[in-house]
This record gives structure tokens, sequence and C-alpha cells, in this order.
């Protein structure tokens, strides 16, 4: 009926995803389950993937999927730059909320933590993906069981440290492991998501010179890569003294998140462009080197996370379910298949990530909170999902039917991280004290995020 790659019908296509996000996203929250969720459900509701594929109506649409829309859109449109910008914010925020110092003071527990979280679930996806050469995974395909097991090390610690905040545990020494241990899960799981698609970026498309086609061989791959990272971190040097001499100048200034957010771009762009290193690892990197300047990044970050979250982020996760999960016609194997790599998944991070907690002289108990609490996906999972599926990998890309496998681990894990770690915690007996009564739980504020709303 009205079409939505016009900058005012683009500007009704904002305003429908918007308040569905929001709206599915408080009513997600106030369940107990991430509001990312809330997102993704609202992007499969008005778009095409239930009422248009299979009711032949849908509220948001494509102009070439042959059913009634509302506002339609062409496959190349607006709405994919914005899940673009949204991508890269994201991956910026969690860069400006790395902890270098934390990590420092965890030390190795940590690192093998993170190591053998990664480690564990990547080997566990891809030797499930093995069999399923039926649905383009198999022998024949090494490089999609390889993201498939990339798209399982993804780690998000939010949900764990909200049980771990009610409960009173996230400044014990265990809390303090397990919130360092995903943090370096993630910079692991980004960097290998890195080398794994540079590799198979190898040959995907013609060179159109000489450089290019040193780009596109294996040890140019490698050498790429090696060269980004010696970049990034010498001129994350010069930039990081740049800003912390701002900072001092001009300290809670709008200038400040405003080059941040250029920086970011920058990295963004020389890492996908120049180095043929994915994007999402130069605006992480971008993040990580501001992060040195403690109050510039947590001014700049609080900044960056009103625009993402007021609009590039719902829409980020909007478009998945708008443009990336279709029910019509999807193979039953991919869901056969959906759910066991969601298992393999969720054991792999309890048993890979418990066993290291057992160690290092945790009892049982306390590894296998170790274990359920590095359990839960969020946002990297889904953005790595979204780089493994991007056409840009030429014939290696995974289809997009994936994407509703990484939706059903967000979806699970979310369920069963806050349930496990209760009843874990639940069977600690409770400290004395000095008159041999018990000592109630301190509980932390509330999050940010539900005070504000």
């Amino acid at each position: 009926m009205f079409s939505g790659d016009s900058a005012i019908g683009f500007c009704a296509v904002l305003a429908i995803i918007l308040f569905s996000t929001k709206f599915l996203g408080i009513l997600f929250r106030h369940f107990g389950l991430p509001q990312v969720l809330g997102y993704i459900i609202a992007g499969i509701l008005i778009g095409p993937a239930i009422f248009g594929d299979l009711c032949g109506g849908a509220i948001i649409g494509f102009s070439d999927g042959g059913y009634f829309t509302l506002i339609s859109l062409s496959r190349e449109n607006a709405l994919s730059v914005f899940s673009k910008v949204g991508v890269l914010l994201l991956m910026f925020s969690a860069g400006l909320e790395t902890n270098l110092e934390e990590i420092k003071r965890t030390g190795l527990a940590a690192v093998l933590v993170a190591l053998s979280g990664v480690a564990v679930p990547l080997v566990l996806g891809f030797l499930i993906s093995l069999p399923f050469g039926n649905i383009g995974l198999g022998t024949a395909n090494i490089y999609r069981c390889i993201f498939i097991g990339t798209i399982l090390t993804a780690t998000s610690v939010a949900i764990t440290i909200s049980v771990l905040k009610e409960l009173g545990k996230v400044n014990t020494r265990l809390g303090t492991t397990i919130v360092s241990a995903a943090i370096i899960d993630d910079v692991i799981g980004i960097v290998l998501l890195s080398v794994v698609t540079g590799i198979a970026k190898s040959g995907a498309a013609e060179a159109e010179n000489a450089f290019e086609a040193f780009k596109m061989t294996i040890y140019g791959t490698i050498i790429m890569i090696i060269a980004f990272f010696v970049f990034a971190l010498l001129a994350g040097w010069g930039i990081s003294k740049c800003f912390k001499w701002l900072d001092k100048r001009w300290p809670a200034t709008h200038r400040i998140p405003i080059f941040s957010i250029a920086v970011c771009f920058a990295y963004s762009f020389i890492a996908e462009e120049i180095f043929g290193v994915a994007d999402i690892t130069g605006a992480f990197l971008a993040g990580a080197v501001l992060s040195t300047d403690h109050r510039a990044s947590e001014y700049t970050d609080k900044k960056v996370e009103v625009s993402t979250y007021t609009i590039f982020a719902p829409v980020f996760f909007a478009d998945i379910g708008i443009s990336s999960i279709s029910f019509a016609g999807m193979n039953p194997a991919i869901l056969l298949f959906a759910f066991l790599a969601v298992l393999m998944g969720l054991i792999g991070k309890v048993i890979g990530c418990g066993a290291v907690f057992k160690a290092f002289k945790y009892n049982l108990r306390e590894s296998a909170i170790g274990g359920v609490g590095m359990m839960a996906r969020g946002e990297v999972a889904l953005i790595v999902t979204s780089t493994v599926t991007s056409s840009a990998l030429g014939a290696n890309a995974l289809s997009s039917e994936f994407m509703i496998m990484t939706v059903l681990l967000i979806l699970l894990s979310s369920i069963l991280t806050p349930v496990m770690l209760k009843v874990l915690y639940g069977k600690e007996k409770p400290p004395e004290n000095n008159d041999g009564g018990e000592v109630e739980a301190v509980r932390e504020p509330a999050s940010a995020e539900a005070v504000s709303e």
C-alpha cells in the first residue's frame, strides 16, 4: 500500500518498529526474559515471517515477496544501513565496558575459563554439524561447520550478573571470575570470528587488484589480521593519549562521545575494507582502546547507549525478525539441527567452564555455578550469526535459516540460567554472624535500565 523506501515512508517503518519492539521488550522483561528477544519477536510479527509467508499479508514486507504489505521495502533498503550502525554501536559499547584492570586482577583462572568456554562449544558445534550435509553443512562445507561452532562460543553475562546481584554474590571471588571470564570469552570469540571469516573470504570473490588478491590467500589473510591488531593497538595508544588530554581539558562535554563514535566508525571501516577483518572487531577494539580512560569511557558509554538503545539497536534486532527469519518452506532438518546445536551450546559452556573452575579448587557446586553462569547468550551471538550469514562470505556463508538456532539458544539459555543459578545457590548454607544468626544477602540496586523504565 505504501513504499518504505522513500524518506517519509521509512519514517513510518521506524515508527512501527520502535513502538512494537519497545512494547514487546517491556513485556518480555516483565517475565524475566531479555528485551532483545522481544525485539526479535516484534520483527517476526510485523514482518513477513508469519503473516506474509503463511497468511498472505504483512505490516512490513518486501516488494518482491508476492504478498500484501502495508509498507513495502526493496531488498536493499535503509533498514539494513540502520541495522549495520546498530551492530557497530553495540560492539563499540561492549568494548567501552571492557575493564582491563578487572581482567588483570582475576588473572589466570578467568583466562582459562574463557578459553575453555570458547573451545568446548566450538568443537561440539563443529562435530554436531558434520552429519548434516543435507542442509548445507557436513564435510563438504567445513567453513560453515566452523561458523556454527563460532556462534555457540558467545557468552552474555547480563542475566548472570542480575541474578548474582539479587543473591548478593556478584562481588565474591567466584562472581568476579565469572564476569571477567565472560568479558574475555567475548574478546576471544570476536578474534576467532575475524580469523575464520577472513579465511572463509579467501577466494570468495574475484580480486580487483594485486593487493586484494594477496588478502584472498590464506597466508595473506593471516598476515592482514595480525597487521590490523598491531595497527589497532599502536593507533589506539595515540588515540587514548589524545582522549585523556581532551577529558582533562574539557571533561564531560559532548565532543568526547562524538569523537569516540567517529573513531568507532573509522576503525570499523579500516578493519573491513583495508585489512579484511570483520567490521565488528574494529568497533569492539575502538571501544576497548578508549576504555583505558575510565572517566571518559563511562561518560561516552552513557551517551552512546542513549542513541543505540533508543533507535539503532531495536532496528537491528527487529531487522533480524523481518529479514532473516522465515517459516515458509523451512526444512524440518534445520529445526532438528537447531535443537541439537542449542543442546551442545548449553552443555559445552557448563562442562567446559565448570571443569576449569573445578581445576582451580572450587567445589563441585561452585564449579557448576561457574559453568551455568557462563551459559547465557545474548546480543553477541546474534551479531556473530548476522556476520556469518552475510553475502560477503560468498558460497561459504550460512543460510539465514540458521538464525532460528541462535534465537532458540538465547531463549533457552535466558530461561535456564537464572533458574539453575538460584537452585544451585539455594543449596548453599547461609553464613552466620557473631551472634549465631543468619546474615541477609546484600541486595544490589536495580540495573540502570530497570530504573530508567
